[in-house]
C-alpha cells in the first residue's frame, strides 16, 4: 500500500495552497518506494495493439521524432535520449493502479490514469504545457525537473507534428528527483524534465472535461433522448420597424429560449455521471461467455474463497442528485436497500464473498450485482 509522507502539509492544506495553484516537489513522498511495474514489463505492453504507447526521441541537433505503437522492438533507438511513454497502465497493471490510491483524497472521477515512461539518460519531451493537474512520482533512476509558472508570454513550439513544446521559461523548481519523490504540477505550468540515467516516471492525472466536450455530451443526450423538441414562441410580440434584423432582445429570448430547454438538474446529472465515467483508454471488459444468473451468484458467493473484483481501470461514481450508480457510461439503478452494496461497487475496491454475504440477503442486490456481472464490468475470482 503506497501512503503519502506530508510531512508538514496534509491533504486539506495542500488543496488549499497547491491545488491548481502551483507547483510542489515532496521529497520521499514515498518511503522506500517500489517500481510497481518493470521497464521491460512496460516495453511489454508497448508491443500490444490496443494499448497507447509512443517513443519520443530527440538527436543532439535537437531534431525530434515521434514513433506510435505498438513496437515490436527497440533496439533501433541506442542508448541515449528517448523516452517510451504508456499510457493508462493502471487498466492493466493492478501494482500500477494502487498508485492511484493515495490521491483518494480527490473524488475519483477527476482521475484519469496513470502514465508510466520509461527514459533513458538525456530523454524528456521538452518544454511544454499541459491543460490538466499531474502528480509525477519518481520510480527508478534520477531525473532533472524544472518547472515555472504560468506565462502568456511563452511561445508554442512545433517540433514535430505530434509534439507541442514551449518556449524557454524560468523555472522556480529546479531539482533532482530521486525514487520516492512527487512532483505536483498544476495545469498550464510550465515544465521539463530530463533523465539523467535510466528512470522510470508514474504520472497520475487528472481529467478535466472542456466546456466544449460537455456542450456536446449534453447535445448528444439531447437527440439521442429526443426531448427539447419544443418549439420557440413569441406570443408578446410587438411590431417591428426594422424586419431586416435580428435585435438584441430576440437574441436574448433565443438564448433563453434554449437554455432553459437544457436547464433541467437531473437532465445534466445524468449526462454528466455517464460522460465523467466513460473511460479515454482500452479496458479489458470480460462479458461473459455464458451469462450470469441471480442462482449462480448466489452459489459463487456461498464458496468463502472468492472475490469479486472490478476490471482494472473501470471508472463508478454514485450521482448524489438521482442516487443511482454509474459504472464505464452506464446508469445502474438502485433503491434504498441496494444503496449500500451499490456504494461498495462505486468504490472499486475487491469484495470478498464474506463481506457482502449479508448482502444477499436481499433480492434487488443479488439481480443488481448479476447485472454489473453480466456487463463485465465486474468478474468473479
Amino acid at each position: 500500500m503506497y501512503t503519502i509522507n506530508w510531512g508538514d502539509l496534509t491533504p486539506e492544506l495542500f488543496l488549499k495552497e497547491y491545488w491548481q495553484k502551483k507547483p510542489l516537489l515532496i521529497k520521499a513522498g514515498f518511503n522506500s518506494f517500489q517500481d510497481p511495474i518493470t521497464a521491460d514489463q512496460l516495453a511489454g505492453l508497448a508491443m500490444e495493439q490496443e494499448i497507447e504507447s509512443r517513443i519520443i526521441a530527440h538527436d543532439n541537433n535537437e531534431k525530434w521524432q515521434v514513433s506510435h505503437g505498438p513496437f515490436e522492438e527497440f533496439s533501433e533507438f541506442g542508448e541515449n535520449n528517448w523516452t517510451l511513454l504508456v499510457q493508462a497502465v493502471n487498466n492493466w497493471s493492478e501494482t500500477t493502479a494502487a498508485l492511484l490510491l493515495p490521491f483518494k483524497f480527490l473524488p475519483n472521477w477527476r482521475i484519469d490514469d496513470v502514465m508510466v515512461s520509461f527514459s533513458t539518460p538525456g530523454a524528456g519531451v521538452g518544454p511544454h504545457l499541459d491543460q490538466y493537474d499531474v502528480f509525477i512520482t519518481q520510480g527508478e533512476g534520477k531525473r532533472r525537473w524544472q518547472v515555472g509558472l504560468p506565462d502568456a508570454g511563452l511561445i508554442e513550439l512545433v517540433p514535430h507534428e505530434d509534439l507541442k513544446q514551449v518556449s524557454a521559461f524560468k523555472p522556480i523548481i529546479d531539482e533532482v528527483t530521486e525514487p520516492g519523490d512527487i512532483l505536483y504540477i498544476p495545469p498550464n505550468h510550465p515544465h521539463n524534465g530530463v533523465a539523467l540515467e535510466n528512470s522510470m516516471n508514474y504520472s497520475v492525472g487528472f481529467q478535466a472535461p472542456s466546456a466544449q466536450e460537455m456542450i456536446t455530451a449534453l447535445a448528444d443526450t439531447v437527440i439521442d433522448k429526443d426531448i427539447a423538441g419544443q418549439r420557440f414562441g413569441d406570443p408578446n410580440r410587438s411590431i417591428t420597424i426594422s424586419p431586416e434584423c435580428l435585435t438584441t432582445e430576440d437574441i436574448k429570448q433565443l438564448q433563453s429560449f434554449m437554455l432553459t430547454q437544457t436547464s433541467d438538474l437531473d437532465l445534466f446529472s445524468d449526462m454528466i455521471s455517464s460522460f465523467c465515467t466513460r473511460n479515454h483508454h482500452a479496458l479489458e471488459i470480460l462479458i461473459p461467455v455464458e451469462p450470469f444468473t441471480e442462482e449462480m451468484v448466489v452459489s459463487y458467493l456461498n464458496d468463502p474463497e472468492i472475490f469479486v473484483r472490478p476490471v482494472l481501470g473501470i471508472k463508478s461514481l454514485i450521482n448524489e442528485q438521482n442516487g443511482d450508480l454509474y459504472i464505464n457510461g452506464d446508469r445502474v439503478s438502485i433503491s434504498e436497500n441496494t444503496r449500500e452494496l451499490a456504494i461498495l461497487i462505486a468504490k472499486n475496491q475487491p469484495l470478498t464473498s464474506e463481506s457482502i454475504k449479508s448482502s444477499m440477503d436481499c433480492l434487488n442486490n443479488i439481480q443488481m450485482l448479476t447485472s454489473v456481472l453480466n456487463m463485465g464490468y465486474w468478474y468473479i475470482d
